[in-house]
């Protein structure tokens, strides 16, 4: 089922785009994976990660690990469903643009 195109610019935003797209494909992925694939400090892919589950559109979970005999823990982060759909319009109105057509639907959220 093809999403709605709905521009979002909480998405649109380079690192958030881009986090959404690796998450989209897959249940969950670590985050130091993420910070890997996507080249960022750990503290910006943190607010970053922080800014979207504000959103709604991520989850964090937090998980002993099970590669590490001490004590630290992992952090996973995933896409809610409303950021699949979110990411799925997003992907959808840009398509519509690059296409030529023009999608009348913003989401703008503040922050």
């Amino acid at each position: 089922m093809a999403a709605d195109p709905r521009f979002d610019e909480a998405i649109h935003a380079p690192n958030r785009l881009r986090i959404c797209g690796l998450l989209r494909p897959v249940d969950s992925a670590d985050f130091a994976v993420l910070r890997s694939a996507l080249g960022l400090s750990e503290a910006n892919l943190s607010k970053t990660i922080r800014s979207l589950a504000d959103l709604g559109y991520v989850r964090t979970a937090k998980s002993a690990s099970p590669s590490r005999e001490d004590a630290r823990r992992t952090t996973t982060v995933s896409l809610t469903s409303a950021g699949k759909r979110a990411f799925d319009a997003h992907l959808a109105a840009l398509r519509d643009l690059a296409e030529g057509r023009l999608s009348p639907s913003v989401d703008r959220h503040d922050g």
